[in-house]
């Protein structure tokens, strides 16, 4: 069984359809800005100074509010203004789902309840399959790295799913994978099909469907992936005095043959509001 957010796991129960799923999608997320679009919607901030902070948090991997902090573009006030306002208009799906008239309270309760029973008993499958894997602790910090960049990077929540095998990789066409060499070498690697590789380039770049080609798709998943490495090597370098060199990253090799060594691979399936992926990790030969 595989942990699926709330939409999903709704939309796959019938109990609602893929354009209500859509709209009420959309609705959450205009609750829930990101702290740089409410500073400038408050005027705070110009988009300009919300782009240079953001730019900073995919290298220094730090909150959004004390940069903007350090960098004397927000005060304490300002600060606690914004955040306060972040929460009182945050809803959460079901929330929405119920506003809009879409499931009664009743349904709600009782699926929630299935969900969360569901969510437990997928959580536990992977906890045991991470616990007892040899780069278990490698894939439980590449998954913190992508929850904590999915918001940041893309407007998107992601979760874990399910660890999956070589053999449930072969319909993942795009795929991303760094090499890092060096005293602790490691392979980091994103693989998803072309409608989501699309979804994720859109976001990360800010442009419209028409304007991502297949070509800057998988350009855009290896940015991803190239960011997500240099999140992941600063975790798990334990040695400050470690070195390391990254490889570019390499779009030719499918994503079956990164994880077809069990003991030196692991992939795990995600879920994201894009569309899902693979995160594989490995340890080079």
């Amino acid at each position: 069984m595989a942990a699926k957010f709330l939409g999903q796991f709704l939309l796959e129960r019938g109990v609602i359809t893929a354009p209500q799923l859509l709209a009420a999608i959309e609705a959450q997320r205009a609750s829930n800005p990101l702290l740089g679009e409410l500073a400038v919607r408050h005027g705070m901030l110009d988009r300009v100074q919300a782009r240079r902070i953001h730019q900073r948090q995919r290298v220094e991997d730090r909150r959004f509010g004390d940069i903007a902090l350090e960098m004397g573009l927000l005060d304490q006030a300002q600060l606690a203004a914004l955040l306060d306002a972040q929460k009182a208009g945050r809803k959460l799906l079901g929330e929405v789902l119920l506003e809009q008239g879409m499931v009664d309270a009743a349904r709600l309760d009782a699926e929630l309840a299935q969900h969360r029973a569901d969510q437990e008993q997928a959580r536990h499958a992977l906890d045991h399959e991470l616990s007892t894997h040899p780069l278990g602790a490698l894939a439980n910090s590449a998954i913190g790295v992508c929850a904590r960049l999915f918001p940041r990077m893309l407007g998107s929540q992601c979760l874990p799913a399910e660890a999956l095998a070589p053999g449930d990789l072969d319909g993942w066409a795009c795929v991303a994978n760094v090499r890092v060499l060096g005293d602790e070498p490691m392979d980091i690697g994103l693989a998803s099909d072309l409608s989501t590789a699309r979804a994720l380039a859109c976001a990360l770049l800010g442009i419209e469907p028409a304007r991502c080609d297949d070509a800057l798709a998988l350009d855009a998943l290896g940015e991803m992936v190239n960011v997500l490495m240099g999140y992941l090597v600063r975790d798990m370098m334990t040695d400050d005095e470690a070195s390391y060199r990254a490889l570019p990253p390499d779009t030719s090799v499918p994503a079956a043959t990164l994880a077809a060594d069990r003991e030196r691979s692991l992939a795990v399936g995600m879920g994201s509001q894009l569309g899902a992926f693979v995160l594989v990790v490995g340890r080079p030969a």
